[in-house]
């Protein structure tokens, strides 16, 4: 048996070397309370630190690790078989129970803070477990009250270092422990507050905490496992935002005001410095498509950062297929060519599965950079997610500015938690946040008021934007609409005839079906032209970037040449191109207005863009639902344009077009917002996740049926049910590589036996490489033998490079060329 004094906590391979339990317990409190301390909570950091691998310090868990690193030799009487023991060992809930045992008992505040450290420490392998099933189970009770003899809590306790004891008895004892839990649930309580919003934004406390612990964690086990030294952060960031501003103002020097649009551009980048010095707080900046929001978002942030001593700068994407051009662009401004990937991160597709292996863990991401570039799926994963996985994340949010770019693209099932946890990062963790977009949502209007985002007026960083809007109108919207609707050989039709007028073309679909009907029918037209391009997400970042490059290329002013794009809606948010014609299928007006965006955007063009509405006869929309209601919407909105164009100054994608769509929108939409379950879901019964997630009515009343008493615990979520109900997007879908160019090869590296750090190297390049796939297309690609696993036990898959289409991207048919068109 080994040495008591020194359990094992991790076991590095190459060298043999053990990293002793005392060791790791001490890092991980300094890692948790340096991280809590952000928002307040520095000794509740401390104490889950030291406690959550409490349960290690016993003998049958370091016989089980020793055993399955192979110090124990499988002939011996004290080989355990990792196998058998499977789910057998406990090893997270002994440090809950300390703490439980020691605080629970006094009731009051120090029983409330008890399940709050408890709750992350019996979590950390997990996710955030249920306190109450939907069913009415009391699962944080019998957590707490698990059998000593499976946890081994007192062996633990025994055995535990004598400095590290005193130290978790001494923050146990210490009144400022409870404190710092009262103080900052004080902090998020706001007037407009009812019982399930505080509750609610309670819940988001717990899991920034578990934040911390999770990161923590994790950090320290990858620095050993990498044999690194344990790095605090240095308190000042000044230096850093001082280079970046001094970097970001060189580069828009060199901007020339030649026509009236630059001056505009050059004003709201010097309204945004202007507002950069106001205090922390939710910012709101409206700018019409082409206003250069990009730049003079970046400006603020960087300003407000650096007055603050704020921690870093995370952009919200609305799709993976921007976030490369966007990330490029300010890499090029910010990241000098001997800094590259120091200062800008991008973290989009998932490759890994959700159910993490030792592996993935040590790939995870956790947006440790001063500027990070994310997808709102990733964010609303971080926040709502399951696993640890996303959950690690989550306290980078705090002390940051938080931009969303296109903010209309937030679900609609998702607005109440996302207003209230908006709030709670604002008011609980020292968070600025700017909603950014051309066509803004009402988050501020919604039908509830304890679940608005209020905005007050003096952080609106544009002071008169239907004026703006007026100064920067460069297009024309044309309502092609009738009850026959358009056929796809009638739209490329139109296609062929804008072409001829304007020179090019940019058509926007709905589905990634209808643009290949409508290349398809283009194709036809046009059987050997070189002006005919497709995007959709069935095309890897790196594909899609090489047909922007392309079509950006013969769009410039000084060639001219034509070009005629199909594509999804990808295309407009945030991509920077300039057409002479769009044709929109009907959708929601700010998608309209978005592809309206792409349409003589530099006004640069002898005569006005022309963008037409067509509503398209064979466009199925049965599980895109918000699509097809928000393209009901619209037709209302166009309708009531045609009455009365002067009742939306003459503009229908200008702001009071945009203001009257949402507020049809979001009453129609008002019972949908809190994120609905149903009977068929994992939670048997009509209810919502932000219910399960605050003071989860329904769980407690099933409690009380079967207990017979009440439920007298402060958290009742049922937290890890509804994390597994959780999905930004309803489909289930896989980030999966595709041999694209570099894919090749790095496909190839990933199969090869490459060490941890190269493989983590040669994944972080793979994302531009990889399209996420939906299940039933990985069932069809799986059924003929396309899609494989790296290796084995990587959950890294790529797929057959006869299954990628040099044209469309990924294929369900063995043709790289043009077969698809025959099918």
């Amino acid at each position: 048996m080994a040495d008591r004094n020194c359990f094992i906590s991790h076991f590095r391979k190459e060298d043999n070397k053990e990293q002793c339990l005392w060791e790791h317990l001490v890092n991980t409190a300094k890692l948790a309370s340096e991280y809590a301390a952000k928002i307040g909570l520095r000794k509740c950091g401390e104490v889950i630190g030291l406690s959550h691998d409490l349960g290690k310090a016993t003998g049958l868990f370091d016989q089980y690790i020793r055993s399955a690193v192979g110090l124990i030799d499988p002939d011996e009487d004290d080989y355990l078989s990792a196998d058998d023991c499977q789910g057998k060992i406990d090893h997270s809930s002994a440090g809950a129970q300390l703490i439980y045992n020691h605080l629970n008992p006094q009731g009051g505040q120090a029983r409330i803070v008890a399940q709050y450290l408890a709750l992350a420490i019996a979590s950390h392998h997990s996710g955030i477990i249920d306190c109450l099933t939907p069913d009415g189970m009391n699962r944080y009770e019998a957590r707490m009250k698990k059998a000593f003899e499976s946890t081994r809590v007192e062996e633990a306790e025994g055995n535990l270092d004598s400095a590290i004891k005193d130290s978790i008895y001494s923050l146990l004892a210490d009144p400022s422990l409870i404190k710092e839990i009262t103080d900052k649930t004080e902090d998020i309580k706001e007037s407009i507050d009812t019982k399930s919003s505080f509750s609610f934004k309670q819940g988001l406390l717990l899991r920034m905490l578990f934040s911390c612990l999770i990161d923590a964690d994790r950090t320290d086990t990858i620095r050993f496992e990498k044999s690194l030294s344990l790095e605090l952060k240095s308190e000042s960031s000044d230096f850093i935002w001082t280079t970046l501003s001094e970097r970001l103002e060189a580069h828009l020097g060199k901007f020339k005001v030649e026509k009236n649009i630059d001056q505009i551009r050059v004003d709201i980048s010097d309204q945004c410095l202007k507002y950069a010095t106001k205090d922390k707080g939710v910012f709101q900046l409206t700018v019409p498509t082409g206003g250069g929001k990009t730049l003079s978002s970046l400006r603020f942030a960087i300003n407000h950062a650096m007055e603050h001593k704020m921690d870093r700068i995370i952009y919200v994407i609305p799709y993976t297929s921007i976030i490369d051009q966007n990330a490029d662009k300010v890499r090029e401004i910010l990241e000098p060519s001997d800094e590259r990937s120091q200062i800008v991160l991008e973290h989009h597709s998932n490759l890994t599965p959700e159910k993490e292996n030792e592996m993935q863990k040590m790939l995870a991401q956790n947006w440790d950079a001063p500027v990070v570039f994310t997808t709102m799926v990733q964010f609303l994963e971080t926040l709502f997610g399951g696993g640890t996985r996303s959950a690690r994340r989550m306290h980078q949010l705090a002390n940051a500015v938080i931009i969303f770019d296109e903010i209309q693209t937030l679900p609609i099932k998702c607005v109440h938690m996302f207003n209230l946890a908006i709030r709670f990062l604002v008011k609980a963790c020292g968070t600025t946040v700017v909603l950014c977009t051309a066509t803004q949502p009402l988050l501020d209007e919604i039908r509830h008021s304890s679940l608005v985002l209020p905005i007050p007026d003096d952080k609106k960083i544009i002071e008169d934007v239907p004026q703006l809007f007026k100064d920067l109108k460069r297009v024309e919207v044309i309502s092609k609409i009738r009850d026959e609707g358009w056929t796809e050989a009638q739209v490329a039709e139109i296609a062929e005839e804008e072409l001829c007028l304007t020179g090019s073309v940019l058509i926007v679909v709905n589905t990634k079906t209808a643009a290949r009907s409508v290349y398809k029918q283009l194709l036809f037209r046009f059987p050997n032209c070189d002006f005919l391009y497709h995007l959709s997400t069935s095309m890897c970042p790196a594909h899609r970037m090489t047909v922007l490059k392309e079509i950006k290329d013969r769009l410039d002013p000084e060639k001219r040449l034509p070009v005629i794009c199909v594509s999804t809606q990808l295309i407009e948010a945030g991509v920077d191109i300039d057409f002479g014609s769009v044709i929109r299928y009907l959708a929601g007006l700010d998608s309209i207005a978005q592809a309206a965006g792409r349409c003589n955007r530099n006004d640069t063009r002898k005569m006005i863009g022309r963008v037409h509405i067509v509503n398209p006869v064979n466009e199925k929309l049965t599980n895109l639902p918000d699509i097809g209601d928000g393209a009901r919407i619209a037709a209302r909105i166009i309708n009531e344009y045609s009455s009365n164009p002067e009742r939306f100054d003459n503009n229908l994608v200008g702001d009071k077009a945009i203001r009257q769509y949402y507020h049809y929108y979001y009453y129609e939409k008002r019972n949908e917002m809190s994120y609905r379950v149903g009977r068929k879901s994992s939670i048997g019964r009509d209810d919502d996740l932000f219910n399960l997630l605050s003071t989860n009515k329904i769980s407690e009343k099933g409690f009380e049926t079967k207990s017979r008493c009440r439920c007298d615990l402060h958290h009742k979520q049922s937290f890890e049910s509804a994390a597994k109900e959780f999905k930004v997007i309803d489909s289930n879908y896989r980030g999966v590589i595709v041999p694209y160019e570099e894919g090749v090869s790095i496909i190839a590296d990933l199969c090869s036996d490459l060490a941890l750090p190269e493989f983590y190297e040669v994944l972080k390049k793979a994302q531009r490489y990889s399209v996420n796939v939906f299940d039933n297309e990985i069932r069809a690609l799986h059924d003929v033998k396309a899609i494989r696993e790296t290796k084995k036990g990587s959950g890294v898959f790529y797929v057959d490079e006869r299954y990628y289409n040099n044209y469309v991207g990924l294929t369900l048919s063995p043709d790289r060329e043009l077969g698809f068109i025959n099918s």
